[in-house]
């Protein structure tokens, strides 16, 4: 064999073994509601530097992840928008520990500046003046939410009528207000600390009698074949730097931080 052959064959070995080590490195796969992807990402970035790992992050509306991950049985981490998820689906045996890391609240979300001064009240989702979004139940967290806080308040069937659109996620809602679709939705508050977001769309914070903070939780999969790692990575999400980047994205107020060893999840 030639000296180019024996450098080639020499290179290919190399190349496959190199490949095959590559392959080799974990790859964990997270279910995320879609508001609370940014701080996921930037907990699995760093995660990533001190773990030797890749993390993969599907995001989607909560109900639609869950039919995902039931239907490939793959995945080692989901976390939706609400513990009723949690609730709901316990029985079916995919989730295993979980772990208290925030709160979604629902706001009414409505353009910077507030042009048409719209006040405070759930009452606008129902007046015929405005142009209303709202959360599609069949898809994510929010839709449920919305039906909740609206059955409570008392509206619920009536906004859902105003509505000049039923949207999956609350991508979509905010979409439709910062693209002059709508003037008002119910969102999660915490999408108006996005980024991308805040100098479009604004908050009106509503009454906690009706719209009560929403407990998440990171769930680990029974389909995990990593649960060591992923409780790894759960703990972390829960400590002191876990929880100032769910604090900075809107999840804990200060008062949550301060009596976050305290909270308990039912």
């Amino acid at each position: 064999m030639s000296i180019c052959k024996k450098l080639l064959t020499f290179c290919l070995v190399l190349s496959f073994g190199l490949n095959a080590f590559a392959e080799e490195k974990i790859e964990l796969l997270f279910y995320i509601g879609i508001t609370m992807v940014k701080p996921i990402n930037e907990l699995a970035k760093n995660f990533k530097k001190t773990h030797d790992c890749e993390i993969k992050i599907l995001q989607g509306g909560s109900q639609d992840l869950y039919d995902s991950l039931k239907s490939s049985q793959k995945g080692d981490l989901y976390l939706a928008g609400s513990l009723s998820y949690r609730k709901k689906y316990l029985p079916e045996g995919l989730l295993l520990d979980s772990a208290f890391v925030g709160y979604n609240k629902v706001a009414l979300v409505i353009p910077k500046g507030n042009p048409k001064q719209i006040p405070a009240d759930l009452s606008v989702l129902s007046d015929k003046k405005y142009r209303v979004v709202l959360g599609n139940t069949e898809s994510g967290s929010i839709g449920d939410e919305t039906q909740k806080v609206l059955t409570k308040f008392g509206n619920y069937e009536a906004a859902i009528l105003n509505a000049v659109e039923l949207v999956p996620d609350s991508r979509n809602l905010t979409k439709a207000i910062k693209e002059n679709e709508a003037d008002v939705g119910l969102n999660w508050y915490a999408t108006t600390f996005w980024s991308d977001n805040k100098q479009y769309v604004e908050a009106l914070v509503i009454d906690e009698k009706y719209a009560e903070k929403a407990i998440l939780v990171l769930n680990l999969l029974k389909t995990s074949n990593y649960q060591e790692l992923t409780k790894e990575f759960m703990k972390y999400a829960t400590a002191q730097e876990g929880r100032a980047i769910f604090h900075k994205y809107g999840f804990l107020d200060d008062n949550d931080l301060r009596n976050f060893d305290n909270i308990t999840v039912e």
